[in-house]
């Protein structure tokens, strides 16, 4: 394991509890530098499609996740990520809910998890990083001195996803998604691959009934304590 440099504030939880966009927010707001891990299991899992390699290939899908021709390009304000693929801008493509699926799926392989090991590690670097994903303070970054764990019920989160869905004009069903979240999240939890749980250490924080400046405020306040 690479020695830790800088400082890290962990962000888990499942799809749509509005991690992705307070991670990025709260990144910067400090300053720091930002992870999006389910990008990494998304775009492995775009890969695999696109080079017809088959979800049971566990090998195929290591090798795969270890030469991932992938590059993340942020403009100059830090706000937007552009990520390519393979010299592809699939920033938006991975977004869509058979990727997420997908993802889901690559994500139960141990041999992927290992593959992405390093290269979510490598992420961290000075003045510090926001780690958004599902296992980050439970195995990427354990030694983490401040761990979120995000939630929302599963009615708000399906909710969330269908309104993001139709800002950008395309077709959703509510039921649809309420149905492919429970079974992504029962497919996350019961992996046996660093499956999604709160690390021990970690603050829990519903996000249901919250805007995502009041998390946003109340995880920086949470790490202005720890400094104290």
């Amino acid at each position: 394991m690479t020695e830790q440099v800088a400082e890290v504030i962990t962000i888990d939880g499942p799809s749509g509890s509005g991690k992705g966009t307070i991670s990025r927010l709260l990144a910067n707001k400090l300053g720091w530098h930002f992870l999006d891990s389910g990008a990494l299991y998304r775009l492995v899992g775009l890969a695999s499609r696109r080079h017809a390699i088959d979800f049971e290939d566990k090998q195929g899908l290591a090798t795969l996740a270890a030469h991932l021709d992938v590059e993340f390009v942020s403009d100059d304000e830090g706000w937007e990520t552009r990520i390519f693929l393979e010299g592809e801008d699939v920033t938006n493509g991975i977004r869509s809910e058979e990727c997420g699926n997908d993802a889901s799926r690559v994500a139960a392989v141990q041999v992927v998890r290992d593959a992405l090991f390093e290269r979510q590690r490598a992420f961290l670097r000075p003045p510090g990083l926001i780690a958004d994903g599902r296992d980050m303070g439970t195995v990427i970054f354990p030694t983490a001195r401040l761990k979120i764990f995000l939630t929302a019920s599963l009615e708000e989160r399906a909710s969330r996803r269908y309104k993001q869905l139709k800002e950008k004009g395309l077709n959703a069903n509510l039921a649809a998604l309420l149905d492919e979240l429970a079974i992504r999240d029962e497919r996350d939890k019961s992996r046996s691959a660093a499956p999604l749980v709160a690390a021990k250490d970690a603050v829990t924080i519903d996000t249901s009934n919250s805007g995502i400046d009041e998390v946003v405020a109340e995880v920086y306040a949470l790490w202005l304590r720890v400094n104290e």
